[in-house]
């Protein structure tokens, strides 16, 4: 049996983190959403320290850029610095249309940056675009054991 798919969505805005999380459950997928709120706890989630140690290894990750303690770039370089991490794709998802953000994130390894719509039906249809493309029509490495 498949189980559901996993995404680590990191994010300071509960709004996003809400609407996000609803969007993916609604679809045919049914994805599990975890979602923290800042760098130290993405990384945390991640390497399955403290509180995390149980969490589940992501089959995606949704990154914003601006985050406090530790910002987004530098969980993507830790991600994609990290051979147990790498494989997993990350998406950048903010509200940043910089070029120096956009190129800093792609050489840091990011797999796809997208841009936040400020209105709800593109918002919506950005998010389930992005769980179809990546956890449906994507074919990404097999999970490794941990």
């Amino acid at each position: 049996m498949k189980t559901q798919p996993e995404i680590l969505m990191v994010d300071d805005n509960p709004a996003d983190i809400d609407l996000t999380s609803e969007v993916l459950a609604q679809s045919k997928a049914h994805f599990h959403v975890n979602a923290v709120n800042d760098g130290v706890e993405a990384i945390s989630f991640l390497r399955r320290l403290g509180k995390y140690a149980q969490a589940p290894v992501p089959d995606l990750v949704v990154l914003d850029l601006n985050l406090p303690h530790i910002d987004g770039c530098e969980v993507l370089s830790n991600i994609k610095s990290d051979p147990a991490l790498a494989r997993i794709p990350v998406v950048i998802f903010t509200t940043s249309q910089a070029d120096s953000d956009i190129s800093r994130s792609y050489k840091l390894g990011a797999n796809c940056y997208l841009r936040k719509p400020g209105n709800l039906p593109e918002f919506v249809a950005v998010v389930q675009s992005m769980a179809e493309f990546w956890l449906g029509f994507a074919i990404l490495p097999q999970k490794e054991k941990r």
